[in-house]
């Protein structure tokens, strides 16, 4: 049995109901290393444990998760840590996470309790169920950090919104409100949001209690279809972004954010 001991986020269990919680709320739980590492861990566990049926994942504070962590970006491009990295370990990492996601059998019930954007976003949609709060809002905001958009978003949106949509979506990088997430077909419902984790729970429930091997394949059977997808466009799309990220442009995204100032992107390929 796990034990679910992670520095980054809090996992409790109900129950046959696992509770996931993204837990850097100073940080509006943004991502950075360790918990890049604790969300590929985590998933891998839980589809293992017999004792969970169903799971919530959830961001702790204001938050569900702001993305990666840009001030950690900032530090690194300032010590050129990103051109001393190995090729291939942002697309071995960034695989991992999703795989994993879409391999867990147990149904996945997001709770979209605030702002959701770039790798945030990405976790969001991997759910299988996205309940949001009315005050949630979520976007896939690579292009604003001065990267590709490559860690998923790629895949999830087109399959979710169409392609049209996602390409504004994905190449402006704009966030949109739980209502207008919901209008195009984002998220699954958008609840009031002291009510947000009692709809969750009563859903993860009524999973957890049904008919397993039913849901379950049902589950499987239609995750074929975003495994396909993620084949054909994962692996390209972590490469153009682990490019993007040594670009000037992901550096000057970095700084700007931190300096609190427009960035002056070079635009050059």
């Amino acid at each position: 049995m796990p034990d679910y001991n992670y520095e980054t986020l809090l996992v409790e269990q109900d129950q046959s109901v696992l509770t996931i919680t993204l837990n850097r709320p100073e940080r509006l739980n943004a991502v950075d290393r360790t918990m890049h590492r604790e969300l590929e861990t985590v998933f891998g566990e839980v589809a293992i444990d017999p004792s969970v049926s169903a799971i919530i994942v959830t961001g702790s504070g204001r938050g569900f998760c702001s993305g990666g962590d840009v001030r950690a970006m900032d530090e690194r491009s300032s010590t050129d840590v990103i051109q001393q990295r190995p090729m291939g370990a942002v697309s071995q990492s960034g695989r991992r996470i999703l795989h994993n996601m879409l391999w867990v059998e147990q149904p996945i019930v997001c709770a979209l309790n605030g702002v959701a954007a770039g790798l945030g976003a990405t976790i969001a949609l991997f759910c299988d169920i996205i309940y949001a709060s009315d005050e949630a809002r979520i976007g896939d905001t690579h292009v604003k950090a001065g990267l590709v958009a490559g860690d998923g978003g790629a895949v999830i949106w087109p399959l979710l919104v169409g392609v049209a949509k996602a390409k504004e979506l994905l190449m402006t990088g704009d966030i949109i409100d739980a209502t207008e997430a919901e209008r195009i077909g984002l998220v699954n419902k958008v609840v009031p949001h002291d009510q947000l984790m009692i709809e969750v729970m009563g859903l993860a429930r009524r999973l957890a209690n049904g008919p397993a091997l039913a849901i379950r394949g049902t589950k499987h059977a239609i995750n074929k279809k975003i495994l396909n997808d993620l084949n054909l466009a994962l692996d390209v799309g972590l490469a153009l972004e682990e490019r993007s990220a040594r670009h000037p442009d992901h550096t000057e995204a970095a700084k700007s954010f931190v300096e609190k100032r427009t960035p002056q992107y070079k635009g050059t390929i």
